[in-house]
């Protein structure tokens, strides 16, 4: 059989009554079949009165406590999580045709978990995060060159701070679907939901 076959067939193992798992196992054949960008993900948020927007995130780990991505908290996705703590996430990987769908709440991880992280990243993206007024007009790029030269001839080589403003969320799920691409688009759609604690599994019509 070759890989990419392989591959698509690790992914397309039957879900047990744990998604998380599932989940682990089709991200772990995205990674293998070599994609450039296999934690890439939509994140979806919306104002409290319902004016969704959308963008592209990394997702930076998972565990059972849910899916955890990196931004500025005064970010437009910032102050929306803020004002309204429910998200979707959309990871979608063609070489295997399978695509994840997860929805739910959302908080702000630990200082201790966000400082690990910004210290792991490598230097010119410190310096990034922390000149860029993320979202916010600017009068033009020249004002970000300047600031990131100016922040390091200030720090003269030490580490960056992580700024305050910057840090990490986790997506709690209540919600995961597995969509898989099948012929005649007879699609194979499966959805766990939270139900008293519990994950429920259930088939959906494509």
């Amino acid at each position: 059989m070759p890989r990419q076959s392989q591959r698509i067939a690790r992914a397309r193992r039957v879900p047990g009554a744990d998604p998380i798992a599932h989940f682990a196992r089709c991200f772990r054949a995205a990674r293998a079949a070599g994609l450039p960008e296999p934690h890439a993900m939509s994140l979806a948020t919306a104002t409290p009165e319902g004016r969704p927007s959308a963008r592209m995130v990394l997702l930076k780990g998972f565990d059972r406590r849910g899916f955890v991505f990196f931004t500025n908290y005064r970010s437009r996705k910032g102050r929306e999580l803020e004002a309204n703590p429910r998200a979707a996430l959309v990871l979608y990987w063609p070489p295997l045709r399978l695509q994840v769908r997860i929805e739910g709440r959302v908080r702000r991880v630990d200082q201790a978990e966000s400082d690990a992280y910004f210290a792991s990243r490598p230097r010119g993206s410190q310096l990034g995060a922390a000149v860029s007024p993320q979202s916010r007009a600017i009068p033009d790029r020249r004002m970000l060159e300047r600031a990131l030269v100016a922040l390091e001839r200030r720090l003269s080589g030490a580490p960056v701070p992580r700024p305050a403003g910057w840090g990490g969320y986790r997506l709690g799920p209540d919600r995961i679907e597995f969509w898989e691409q099948r012929e005649n688009r007879l699609h194979d759609r499966l959805r766990y939901r939270r139900s008293r604690g519990a994950w429920l599994r259930e088939r959906l019509a494509p």
